[in-house]
């Protein structure tokens, strides 16, 4: 098994959207994505699918309370051309299903879309993810679920993912 070594995410692929559904999110993001050659032509229809089928959405108060909750969103990497963590602010709180309990809905103020080429590296990945945001303290998770500004995200995120 690989390890994932280098940084994850990058300031060109870190985006704030101003969308209101999961939807419409990813289809943004993902027409973004194609453009910059990371994903290929059948990657949206891919993600909303399984987005459907297997949800991504993190209730992130079994952390703490006060966090709000964040959505990583991938796909199979048949669809993708690189290994990246695409981070997303919304600007407006967006419903995606609970990954433990599909039938829940959950408000998500983040997302952090997964691109892997690698299935070896899809459980690191999200493990880096989630360690990322148990090491945050109160007020940089506040200053990550409140970025308005694709900067202001990344500057919380180097060197950390």
């Amino acid at each position: 098994m690989s390890e994932v070594k280098e940084s994850l995410v990058s300031i060109e692929d870190t985006f704030i959207s101003h969308a209101t559904t999961s939807e419409e999110v990813l289809k943004e993001i993902g027409l973004k994505l194609l453009k910059k050659g990371l994903v290929k032509e059948k990657f949206i229809e891919n993600i909303l699918e399984r987005e459907e089928n297997y949800p991504t959405g993190l209730d992130l108060s079994v952390i703490d309370p006060s966090y709000s909750n964040i959505a990583v969103p991938h796909t199979e990497g048949e669809f993708v051309n690189a290994t990246k963590v695409i981070p997303v602010g919304l600007t407006n709180k967006v419903v995606f299903h609970n990954m433990i309990h599909p039938k829940e809905s959950l408000e998500v103020s983040n997302l952090f879309i997964i691109l892997n080429n690698n299935p070896e590296e899809q459980s690191q990945i999200l493990a880096k993810i989630m360690d990322f945001i148990n090491i945050l303290d109160t007020e940089e998770a506040q200053a990550l679920f409140q970025a308005s500004t694709p900067l202001d995200l990344y500057d919380i995120i180097e060197g950390k993912l």
